[in-house]
């Protein structure tokens, strides 16, 4: 479900996270582990001021962007948030034993349209290189929850 709005951001910043399951195991790239994600990821923005954009699973990590309102819980509350949601959720339904996540998250802020755009071209092409798929439209293992857009000016 995508939301009917567009969160621009010029004070929130924009974030691009990295997290990788523990071990590096191979369990994410399934409709399980998207539904998931996506669900978590959905209600974030109004559960905790975090809305997700652009998401691509690969096998043994997950890359996206998100950016927070002016009233979210902080990066650190979130991030442990959602790891600890999912961790419980798809260690029980891909039937995988713990811990799920390995314990640091990548993360940073992009500067701009330009950057997050170009970030974005750059992550959606992951499965090409690994050789899951042959163009990034095949891979379905990715996604958009909100339109993320930079303000102009």
């Amino acid at each position: 479900m995508r939301l009917p709005h567009v969160i621009p951001f010029r004070k929130s910043p924009v974030y691009f996270f990295t997290a990788c399951v523990h071990s590096r195991h191979r369990v994410l790239a399934n409709r399980n582990a998207f539904d998931v994600l996506s669900e978590i990821w959905e209600r974030s923005g109004s559960v905790d001021g975090w809305y997700v954009g652009n998401f691509v699973l690969m096998p043994d990590h997950v890359h996206f962007f998100a950016t927070p309102i002016v009233t979210a819980k902080t990066r650190e509350a979130w991030t442990k948030m959602w790891k600890s949601v999912s961790a419980r959720r798809l260690l029980k339904e891909l039937n995988c034993s713990p811990p799920f996540w390995q314990g640091d998250t990548f993360d940073h802020v992009l500067r701009g349209n330009e950057s997050y755009a170009e970030k974005w071209k750059h992550v959606k092409q992951n499965p090409v290189r690994a050789g899951l798929c042959s163009s990034p439209e095949e891979w379905p293992w990715q996604g958009e929850i909100t339109q993320l857009k930079f303000e102009d000016g």
